[in-house]
């Protein structure tokens, strides 16, 4: 497939991602097509413009500048034109009183994927920390709180940092626009309050998470970057990045800039093959990192070594398909410690591949960097790779935590890739589970998301009964849960049809305390053990569904609950 075909069979318009749907609004030229999406902008809520106040009052302007359903339904119905984000976003930025030679000076891993990309992130953003480096780390969605989105040392800011820099942006761009609409929407304005949050914090490395794609993420508004990397491709966003896996390929490799080394993990061969060309296409190095096995774990890590194939290894975000994401992990930490170190960082290098002629064969790293670039040798600790892995933490994936109550397994999964994963990980679980105990399933998809693919694999599980809820926790609410383009009569009769598909045994529940409610109330009947009826809760399908979950039995995000 060229790559003209690819572009026109994806959606050329990813302009927003909300709070709780990451979905993205698509962008158009045409004046008469765009009169009822200015109606609809007209009629959202709109900020109000004040000096300063408190963190609810922060929150609920943001908020205002999320889509309304409405608006995302005519805008999805429109044909697509040529994508303006990143000249929408670059105009916000400029603004709002940055210039982009400014954010040059912020030192950036760029990361994009379809699963693990927030993982491979958090991961990087350990070692690099675990090194002694001051680390700003930029994720989405949030779980909880949207200061999650902005981390400082592996902390989110806290709420009088965050109202401190949302009122001098907000103020600026509200006093600045030519008309009511004209305001960015709430991940473009979250990713222009990023730059303005790190730059002020004087961070040495920078990682920011893709939101969705990567070609037109408005992340990828920065000129160059110190390294980038692809996690695991699959299907997802299909209405908005297409329904082919090289489709999905070619726009997350957007981010690979002129002479900056990429990395990816194992791809399927349709989507390598798209990454490898648009490396190509952008004069850039792409490496497949190496097997986690094959670093030097037994000379640096006794602890490692005494688990040779790392099934229980070292790793602070548990299940297996976590290994891609810290191998990836440490390439890009040692590539931008090396450039660091060499006083690369903050430059391009596009003299790499003058030799190539454009012929770039796909190599696959050994250690740190494979020996074909300029950069063989790595200042990576291994002792400290392996204590930042051990200890780093990413709530919401692949998370387990044992409760008085209720023992919780809870994963964000929400792909069919993604799914499969979270099955094989909790499969391990029952079988390691000495006594028998009562499983239960909480679950909830968004989107366009084929739900009866996604529920199918859960079935194996052997379910007592499985729980269908909108992403409403019911007995805690914060402003930060505020969203106007996913309905909760929407989400409900969502929630009525993946009972339908499931079928026997299902129960559907207005919100997720309610689900919790019945859940307990049942183990408390039996005459069992306390020990032998503590029930296993599995909570997937959606990162919204697990924030109202954990808002509930750890809001402060403590990886630990006593519910």
């Amino acid at each position: 497939m060229s790559h003209v075909t690819m572009l026109r069979a994806a959606v050329a318009a990813l302009c927003v991602v909300p709070s709780s749907a990451m979905i993205s609004q698509r962008c158009f030229g045409s004046t008469k097509q765009l009169s009822p999406l200015r109606k609809m902008i007209q009629s959202a809520p709109s900020g109000r413009a004040v000096s300063s106040g408190s963190y609810e009052e922060a929150v609920r302007s943001l908020n205002s500048l999320q889509s309304n359903a409405a608006y995302i339904k005519v805008a999805r119905q429109l044909s697509p034109t040529e994508n303006t984000t990143l000249q929408e976003t670059k105009k916000y930025l400029i603004r709002s009183g940055l210039t982009l030679e400014q954010l040059d000076q912020l030192s950036v891993i760029h990361v994009a994927g379809t699963k693990g990309k927030g993982s491979t992130c958090a991961f990087t953003e350990a070692i690099l920390r675990e090194h002694g480096f001051r680390t700003g780390f930029y994720s989405s969605p949030h779980l909880i709180s949207v200061r999650e989105r902005f981390r400082i040392n592996g902390r989110p800011i806290n709420e009088l940092e965050f109202s401190r820099h949302f009122w001098h942006v907000f103020n600026i761009l509200q006093q600045k626009k030519e008309t009511d609409s004209d305001m960015p929407q709430y991940f473009k304005f979250l990713t222009i309050l990023m730059f303005h949050v790190f730059i002020k914090a004087n961070v040495d490395v920078a990682i920011l998470e893709v939101g969705i794609g990567g070609e037109y993420d408005c992340t990828n508004i920065i000129n160059s970057s110190v390294c980038t990397g692809i996690s695991s491709l699959g299907l997802d966003h299909t209405s908005l990045l297409g329904d082919t896996l090289e489709s999905i390929a070619y726009h997350k490799a957007g981010i690979f800039k002129p002479g900056v080394p990429a990395f990816t993990v194992q791809q399927p061969n349709d989507a390598m093959t798209v990454l490898q060309a648009r490396a190509v296409e952008k004069s850039c190095p792409l490496h497949v990192v190496p097997d986690i096995e094959s670093y030097p774990w037994r000379k640096s890590v006794p602890t490692l070594a005494r688990q040779p194939k790392l099934e229980k290894s070292a790793l602070g975000i548990r299940s297996s398909v976590q290994k891609d994401n810290a191998t990836l992990a440490i390439q890009l930490a040692s590539t931008w410690m090396t450039r660091h170190n060499s006083g690369r960082v903050g430059t391009r290098r596009s003299s790499v591949l003058e030799s190539t002629e454009n012929k770039l064969e796909l190599e696959s790293s050994k250690y740190i960097i494979d020996e074909t670039t300029p950069y063989k040798k790595t200042s990576l600790c291994f002792n400290k790779v392996a204590t930042a892995l051990d200890h780093c933490t990413w709530p919401g994936r692949t998370q387990i935590l044992l409760g008085r109550t209720i023992d919780f397994y809870i994963d964000g999964a929400h792909t069919d890739e993604s799914i499969g994963c979270c099955v094989e990980w909790f499969k391990n679980i029952i079988k390691n589970t000495k006594k028998e105990r009562s499983r239960y399933l909480i679950f909830n998809a968004t989107g366009d998301r084929d739900s009866a693919r996604l529920l199918s694999p859960l079935k194996e599980l052997g379910f007592k009964k499985a729980f269908f809820v909108p992403n409403v926790a019911g007995v805690v609410y914060t402003v930060d849960q505020e969203n106007f383009n996913m309905p909760v009569a929407n989400q409900l009769e969502k929630a009525r049809k993946h009972a339908e598909i499931w079928g026997e045994n299902s129960v559907l529940a207005g919100n997720v305390y309610e689900a919790l409610t019945i859940i307990r109330k049942e183990s408390e009947a039996s005459p069992a053990s306390v020990e032998r009826c503590k029930p296993q809760v599995l909570t997937t399908g959606s990162l919204h569904l697990v924030g109202a979950l954990l808002s509930i039995i750890d809001p402060e995000l403590t990886m630990s609950t006593n519910f």
